[in-house]
């Protein structure tokens, strides 16, 4: 019976301990959750029906057009000849016209739209990867508060055991004459100022589980347990990769295009062309009656235009790239900047930490030493209460040191990558 038992409480532990969140999956829970990954698809749709639209360039245009007019005068031959009925051309005429033509090669304007297209939607989805990068500075804050939470909820269980112990020893020590009811009374108010922090905390930390269960949009149980993360090493603190440069990268590729679509603006454009239409006066200008004709050929145009600005269009993208320039050397200032300061308060918190250990150690010693003089009538109660508080601060300030600890590390590590 008792290997039965003790294997049902190792699987319950196993299961608790599977249960615990992570920080990686509540991250990606977040990240699937937030409202903003749905535009990752809506991007995508919207790149794939402009590249078609301009693959279509290439095909066949077919355009109808129609004209009715009626003119002061017209064509008339200045002599009359034998046999010969002409009386010109009339002044009401009338066209239906259907036009075919082929683009044979436009100067790369298709291919430069394709390719802006691509370089837009890379930009737009580079510029959607910052936002979302800054929904897991979000979801850190509260994991770690959750963790901060749970340190301190774990601190306050022990000191309430201390304090229970002793109540019973003071009223042990009432008994003998030792103590007083004051004594007993201090020791309950301290057990009860206890209980009044718990509450506090244990409110504090269902409210951040709602937080985190409502960015991750799932429902969390209250008392549900979350994975403390290992300290990354160190060595990966300062390779900065943040999506604001591939952002600033996928601006730059995009000016490139632009730069190559001012060459397609001032080549020539070769087409062919068939023309079929019904009208009066038709092709053969004799006839004053209605005729179908058409007429096929090639076409070239050559604007140039464009060359009249081209100059002061290559300088715009010029300072729009020294623009981009400056924003990401103003970027990475400011990230060092941010760096360094985080170094400074991870290295201070480090250095407390050693010292955390070696103060805990010594107020217990205190503490214990207290209790014992208490127990003995050569301290009051009030006295050992104030050292058992100090313990209980000082393993309040270690809790609070490792996970502050893992915030500053995991705030140093998204600011780089």
């Amino acid at each position: 019976m008792k290997r039965i038992l003790l294997l049902v409480v190792c699987l319950a532990a196993c299961l608790h301990l599977h249960a615990q969140l992570t920080l990686d999956e509540c991250r990606r829970a977040a990240r699937a959750n937030y409202p903003l990954v749905r535009q990752y698809r809506l991007i995508e749709q919207s790149e794939a029906y402009t590249l078609s639209n301009a693959g279509r360039g290439n095909l066949p245009q077919v355009s109808l057009s129609g004209k009715v007019s009626y003119q002061s005068d017209a064509t008339k031959l200045p002599f009359t000849l034998p046999d010969v009925d002409f009386h010109g051309l009339p002044k009401d005429q009338y066209q239906v016209m259907v036009e075919i033509q082929q683009n044979i090669w436009d100067g790369g304007v298709i291919r430069n739209r394709k390719q802006y297209t691509k370089s837009e939607a890379e930009e737009t989805v580079r510029r959607l990867d910052v936002s979302m990068y800054a929904l897991d500075s979000r979801v850190d804050q509260i994991f770690f508060g959750i963790l901060l939470l749970d340190e301190q909820l774990r601190q306050n269980a022990i000191f309430h055991d201390d304090l229970e112990r002793n109540l019973h020893r003071v009223s042990a020590c009432l008994d003998n004459g030792i103590a007083h009811e004051a004594d007993v009374d201090a020791v309950q108010v301290e057990i009860l100022n206890n209980g009044q922090q718990r509450i506090a905390l244990e409110t504090s930390r269902v409210a951040y589980v709602r937080m985190l269960a409502l960015l991750m949009g799932r429902e969390l149980e209250p008392d549900v347990a979350f994975e403390r993360p290992e300290l990354p090493h160190r060595e990966e603190a300062f390779a900065i990769r943040r999506p604001e440069l591939l952002l600033y990268e996928a601006q730059e590729r995009t000016l490139d295009v632009r730069r190559q679509g001012l060459r397609s603006g001032y080549l020539p454009r070769f087409s062919l062309f068939a023309q079929g239409a019904y009208g009066n006066p038709g092709l053969n200008l004799l006839k004053d009656k209605f005729g179908a004709y058409y007429v096929v050929g090639a076409r070239m145009s050559w604007n140039f235009g464009s060359l009249y600005t081209l100059k002061n269009d290559r300088h715009k993208l010029e300072l729009e790239r020294q623009r981009i320039d400056s924003e990401r050397n103003l970027f990475l200032l400011d990230t060092h900047l941010q760096l360094a300061g985080q170094e400074g308060t991870i290295s201070a918190l480090r250095r407390q930490m050693e010292k955390d250990e070696e103060i805990i150690r010594l107020r217990a010693n205190i503490s214990r030493s207290a209790e014992v003089k208490a127990a003995e009538g050569t301290l009051s109660v009030t006295e050992m209460l104030r050292e058992l508080t100090a313990e209980n601060l000082a393993r309040q300030t270690k809790v609070q040191h490792e996970v502050q600890l893992l915030l500053e590390v995991y705030k140093q590590k998204h600011l780089t990558n």
